[in-house]
């Protein structure tokens, strides 16, 4: 079994609550749903004490930053006023911190202070766009781009809350699998989006993520492979190659995959039947729900619920 990744996360006053949660959450999702700890996180400081957010949440730290011990990623999260936050103390602890951690990460406009420790010189970054003006100018040896989020191998950088989501899903792929990124990102989907059937027309140049969207909003009443690659505008064989190329495979076992892992998060948060269950997920059978359930995770639903309720 692999070792957790080991993440510290550098908060700075005034930073973002909805960029933390971002950040945080979907690798305490990742956790939850692999059943194992796949990441750990830490928050640090430049000093001692806490760390009050823009809108006064108060978070305390395990570290500052000078003392703390390296690790997989050092995420650097500053918000408001960075230019103000970018003094020669903090660009020594940064420089300093990038000989112990293998990989660096600028959230928000962490690429900002990254860039003024000039860790970023001759490389690839982005950051809010409320500043990527300013910091173009600021810093000519960077390309700074509009990007949504950069991979320049070991320093990552992203805009702000929302991209800082998409970042993690990232690490979360890299490191754990494609498969993983989706279950997590299914936990936050808004499933009311646009369907099929809806009077919108076929969305052109579709994607693996986009099929798995429509699976998503369709576990119950599971739709044809064909069905959904025409509302993508593809032909079956295009979507088989797309998974196939996204996920490691098809379409269709995609789709198993996405209602059996709907399947097992019922039968460990539920107190459903086995047959309601089979029928939420698109099982008329709930013995064909209950060979594949075993097929996929060595159990039957009612074998894992009765390890559970002894575990409990």
């Amino acid at each position: 079994m692999r070792r957790p990744l080991d993440l510290a996360v550098l908060l700075f006053p005034a930073f973002s609550n909805h960029c933390l949660a971002n950040s945080i959450e979907p690798l305490r999702a990742a956790n939850a749903i692999a059943r194992r700890c796949c990441f750990r996180w830490r928050f640090l400081g430049l000093t001692e004490g806490e760390v009050i957010s823009s809108s006064g949440l108060s978070v305390r730290i395990d570290s500052t930053l000078g003392r703390a011990e390296g690790g997989d990623y050092l995420l650097v999260m500053p918000s408001y006023d960075v230019v103000d936050l970018d003094t020669p103390e903090c660009r020594r602890a940064l420089r300093s911190a990038r000989k112990r951690f293998a990989h660096l990460v600028g959230l928000d406009t962490g690429s900002w202070l990254l860039a003024g420790a000039g860790l970023l010189d001759g490389r690839r970054a982005t950051i809010h766009r409320e500043v990527q003006i300013a910091m173009a100018e600021r810093f000519p040896d960077v390309q700074v781009l509009p990007d949504r989020v950069i991979d320049d191998g070991d320093i990552l950088s992203c805009g702000g809350a929302q991209t800082s989501f998409e970042l993690v899903l990232d690490l979360i792929e890299r490191n754990c699998g494609p498969l993983l990124r989706l279950e997590v990102a299914a936990l936050f989907l808004d499933r009311s989006t646009d369907a099929p059937h809806s009077s919108r027309p076929p969305v052109p140049g579709g994607t693996a993520e986009a099929a798995m969207s429509i699976m998503l909003r369709h576990i119950e009443t599971p739709l044809p492979i064909a069905e959904i690659a025409t509302h993508l505008g593809m032909t079956r064989k295009r979507l088989e190659q797309k998974c196939q190329t996204r996920y490691g495979i098809g379409p269709r076992d995609l789709y198993r995959t996405i209602r059996l892992r709907e399947a097992r998060w019922l039968v460990e948060t539920s107190s459903l039947s086995v047959r309601e269950i089979a029928l939420r997920c698109g099982y008329a059978d709930p013995s064909a729900l209950t060979r594949a359930f075993r097929q996929a995770f060595d159990l039957s639903p009612r074998a894992l619920r009765a390890h559970l309720d002894r575990a409990d």
